[in-house]
């Protein structure tokens, strides 16, 4: 990386690093609670640190400027420190891939620890860099409201048999961490591609370099980046809001955030502080929900995401009467099967504008399709007001009801209840058959058939006698 592009973003970070109070803060409020910030240090200490780098040898300079580091986070808040090394127990012929240890571990005022193994180094071993990752997810501690950062300062490639892309992406995937810092002490440029699958990779040809992209790392692993998310109408503005908004890290599926959108006093969509190391599934729990995949934060910069949300109401009531007060209405997506809601009649919802199917469980069950819902407009549905009707029996017995149709055909509606003489029913407004048979009775000879209308707010007594 080119010194001044480095030295720009390091500034953009500083900046940031003034107002860490503020988005802490603002966490603080979305959340319930601050996260503690785990950062373990994975330390190269192999044979080639040992070689001469911008006129010192390479961990004399790499563990002076960690130790500064260690020195400035030392008393901050909600940071706790650990220390992996590498390639520092085994020399090398013969080459030991196994040679790493958690040196110091995480807990409370361990800065002092860490600053006295760090003095005491010498490198002596090989590079085993996706066994010291594998390794470290072990050294994290459980911990329900921690954010756990790996910075791994090195100045070789893997050197044994190991993929430490494939550890990285795998320990990333089970949340144990954030996506890695790698810094690279006097590699060559053409390492970048095998350090970008690990992890954010900065590359220092020199000392000062090196101590920048240190600072700007901790500064990104400390800050959250201000983001909005614009819930878009149908006509692109961002007016939509107070709706569930769930981030997802996008690796391991885990809840980041989970808030109720909202639009400030302005009327404009409010700030958030979100983590920037996650790549994030932002879903919008609308009906039906929105999603949007893959979204990458810029830190440095406020992000907008814009995700198309554009909605209506839909208003089901009956015309008069509370028969249907409890009645739960199923509304479908128009073409498909799954059921998106169950909505109480009398109710209002919010939908996505479009169209959609319901099915009204009254008798006889009503079916609607293409039911349009339009951009900040109320769709009402209508049902009318049923009629009572009372089947009555001085005998338990059997039956079927049918609404009767201008074809002069009857349709299945319900069938009667077994074992009881006298059963209530709403009914909607309509021409209906009735077909009975008490129990006792042991021919088909006996049966009944009566057709009856039904008629809104009137009540009447089938009886079969």
């Amino acid at each position: 990386m080119k010194r001044l592009s480095l030295s720009r973003i390091f500034m953009l970070f500083a900046c940031f690093f003034l107002f860490l109070p503020f988005y802490l803060n603002a966490q603080e409020y979305q959340t319930g609670y601050i996260p503690t910030t785990r950062i373990l240090f994975i330390f190269d200490a192999s044979n080639s640190m040992a070689g001469q780098w911008d006129g010192e040898v390479k961990i004399d300079i790499a563990r002076r400027i960690l130790i500064e580091m260690v020195d400035s986070l030392e008393n901050m808040e909600n940071v706790e420190l650990a220390l992996r090394v590498y390639g520092h127990q085994s020399p090398v012929p013969p080459q030991d891939c196994n040679d790493t240890k958690l040196e110091v571990p995480f807990g409370p005022g361990n800065a002092t620890r860490i600053r006295q193994k760090l003095r005491f180094i010498t490198p002596r071993g090989t590079t085993p860099i996706a066994h010291s990752l594998e390794l470290a997810q072990g050294d994290f501690p459980p911990c329900d409201r921690c954010r756990n950062i790996i910075i791994l300062i090195t100045d070789g490639i893997e050197a044994c048999d190991g993929d430490p892309c494939a550890v990285s992406l795998a320990l990333q995937k089970k949340g144990i961490i954030l996506r890695p810092f790698v810094i690279g002490i006097g590699t060559d440029m053409g390492f970048r591609e095998t350090f970008n699958c690990i992890g954010e990779y900065y590359n220092t040809p020199n000392k000062k370099e090196f101590k920048e992209a240190l600072k700007v790392i901790i500064s990104q692993a400390l800050n959250e980046t201000s983001s909005q998310v614009n819930l878009l109408d149908s006509r692109k503005a961002p007016k939509e809001s107070d709706v569930n908004i769930v981030f997802y890290d996008q690796l391991s599926g885990k809840i980041r955030y989970n808030m109720i959108h909202t639009l400030n006093h302005k009327g404009n969509p409010d700030t958030l502080s979100l983590d920037h190391m996650s790549t994030y599934r932002i879903v919008a729990q609308t009906i039906p929900p929105v999603l949007k995949d893959s979204v990458v934060l810029t830190a440095g910069r406020h992000n907008i995401i814009g995700m198309d949300a554009p909605q209506g109401y839909l208003h089901i009531k009956t015309s008069r009467g509370r028969a249907y007060d409890n009645e739960k209405i199923l509304v479908r997506k128009s073409g498909e099967h799954k059921t998106l809601n169950v909505q109480q009649m009398g109710t209002s919802e919010r939908y996505i504008v479009g169209n959609y199917d319901l099915e009204i469980p009254v008798y006889p069950i009503i079916h609607l399709e293409q039911v349009t819902i339009k951009q900040s407009y109320t769709t009402t549905v209508e049902i009318p007001e049923p009629g009572l009707i009372i089947f009555s029996s001085n005998q338990p017995g059997f039956g079927s009801l049918y609404q009767l149709t201008k074809e002069e055909d009857q349709l299945w509606v319900l069938n009667l209840r077994e074992g009881i003489n006298s059963q209530k029913v709403y009914l909607l407004p309509g021409s209906y058959r009735v077909i009975y048979r008490r129990g006792d009775l042991k021919s088909t000879s006996f049966t009944i058939v009566r057709d009856f209308e039904v008629k809104s707010g009137d009540s009447e007594t089938i009886a079969f006698y």
